[in-house]
């Protein structure tokens, strides 16, 4: 199923070169447009300095978990060759024969945009959709490296799940860590009392 879908979706490329063009640009390009908002939203939001920066070193520690520690120790253990490795293939932008699963790309935008949903469903970020951008971002990047022949689709999924998951366990872990605190305040004051 993996190499099924792999194939129907990479035969979409190859046939329009603006098609392609449009391919290579969510493959390669889109992400910096994605983290330029990410920065917008920090830099022009209405937050406090202390919560703009707690903002970024959640999403900032998710990235670097999700891409920089989880995806290179599934490397490290488990290798699978990049479409293009193995098999005839349209490819639409050159890559390393480096192994391809999970996908680092979907691990580090899905687990930003699981950063913006987490802190969105509070009270930092109201903004309506704002997290459905980043995930249909995140995704439009995943797909576009499978069209582009440089990914499987497994790879992107794997990467959504590391993403997410990393995302996931950043956000808990900083969350008891801030509630822990409150909890001794609370505490001490009663005391006081």
């Amino acid at each position: 199923m993996n190499q099924a879908l792999f194939y129907y979706l990479n035969n979409f490329s190859g046939r329009l070169e603006w098609f392609d063009d449009i391919i290579v640009f969510f493959a390669k390009d889109f992400g910096y447009l994605l983290v330029l908002l990410f920065i917008g939203l920090l830099v022009f939001g209405k937050r406090t300095a202390v919560s703009k920066k707690k903002i970024f070193l959640f999403a900032g520690a998710s990235v670097f978990l999700s891409r920089m520690i989880i995806t290179e120790i599934i490397r490290a253990f488990y290798y699978c060759p990049r479409p293009f490795a193995s098999d005839s293939v349209n490819q639409l932008l050159i890559h390393d024969y480096t192994g391809s699963f999970p996908s680092g790309h979907a691990a580090f935008f899905f687990a930003l945009a699981m950063a913006v949903y987490l802190f969105s469903k509070g009270s930092p970020w109201k903004i309506q959709g704002l997290p459905l951008v980043f995930f249909i971002g995140a995704a439009l990047i995943g797909i576009s490296r499978v069209v582009a022949g440089i990914h499987w689709p497994l790879d992107i999924l794997g990467g959504a799940v590391v993403g997410i998951f990393s995302s996931w366990i950043i956000y808990y872990f900083f969350k008891s860590k801030l509630q822990n605190p409150a909890k001794n305040s609370t505490i001490n004051s009663n005391a006081e009392i």
